[in-house]
């Protein structure tokens, strides 16, 4: 994601900031930084460093927002949210854009006050065990018990799972994915469930040990991660979105920061002078004309 991000400003600015201001963009303009929802617990996706610079493929989205609609990618206030506290944070103002590995889906979409923009990544649930446990399957997690995040999808997912087979398990819950990594690494359950790329990940970054844990074969849902704006302002929705789709072109494509300048003035596909905003003039589709500037 961090190529994307790079290409951000060439692709998006032109775009988005050529948007006709809508309440959300008068108030992200006012208070010249992008507030984006994210989570803080999950490499890949979003997790701050020793020095506190957030990283993942959510922070990149937000950090590209900010160049469409700023100028600048380093004009974003990450607000951590929970599980259960992130879309009230979004349908009451406190964020202007959600982020935060959350899977879209049908009841959110439609009874939340919320509207996703697009999928930013596919996963589906998975399980996590200790190597040592002997388990290799989740029709062995019978009698287990599992960790989980309050609010989340994942958890009934696999009681699902587990009951029409007749099996036991006992679920503990905590609010944010660290705590229940940390339970989990702990001794406190005998298996976690998350997104089966948020335990890879875990796996990959946030265990001493990585050979030591399982993710189990089984992914029980497909599940479209995606960011998300309130409802109401159709000028902002269109901005979240049409970044999203820039940034996947631009992954496509191989565009990126370092590139975009020589590619506008050598390009010869139609599309992607598009793109580029070197012809027909996508941005002004949203309100004024696109104002060339590249990052």
């Amino acid at each position: 994601m961090r190529r994307l991000l790079l290409a951000a400003a060439a692709l998006v600015v032109g775009i988005a900031a050529a948007a006709e201001a809508g309440p959300v963009l008068d108030r992200v303009r006012a208070n010249n930084t992008v507030r984006c929802g994210v989570g803080d617990s999950v490499a890949g996706f979003s997790l701050p460093d020793s020095r506190g610079e957030w990283h993942g493929l959510d922070v990149d989205y937000c950090r590209a927002i900010a160049s469409a609609v700023l100028g600048d990618p380093r004009r974003v206030t990450f607000v951590p949210l929970t599980l259960q506290t992130r879309f009230t944070a979004l349908s009451s103002g406190e964020v202007d854009v959600l982020a935060r590995d959350t899977v879209w889906t049908l009841s959110r979409d439609v009874s939340l006050g919320v509207a996703f923009v697009g999928t930013s990544f596919y996963t589906g649930t998975g399980v996590m065990v200790r190597r040592a446990s002997g388990v290799a399957r989740m029709d062995q997690l019978d009698g287990a018990t599992i960790c989980a995040s309050q609010g989340g999808s994942n958890l009934p997912e696999v009681a699902d799972f587990l009951r029409t087979r007749n099996l036991a398990f006992t679920p503990i819950t905590f609010d944010r994915f660290a705590t229940v990594l940390e339970a989990f690494l702990g001794g406190r359950c005998d298996a976690v469930t998350a997104g089966a790329a948020d335990l890879g990940a875990a796996v990959s970054v946030q265990v001493a040990n990585p050979r030591d844990y399982l993710v189990l074969p089984e992914v029980l849902s497909r599940d479209p991660y995606g960011p998300a704006v309130a409802r109401g302002d159709m000028g902002w929705f269109s901005i979240a979105r049409w970044t999203l789709f820039a940034l996947i072109e631009a992954e496509e494509r191989g565009v990126t920061q370092a590139n975009a300048r020589q590619m506008v003035a050598s390009a010869t596909d139609p599309a992607l002078r598009r793109l580029l905003g070197a012809e027909e003039n996508l941005g002004g589709m949203l309100g004024r004309h696109a104002t060339g500037w590249y990052a």
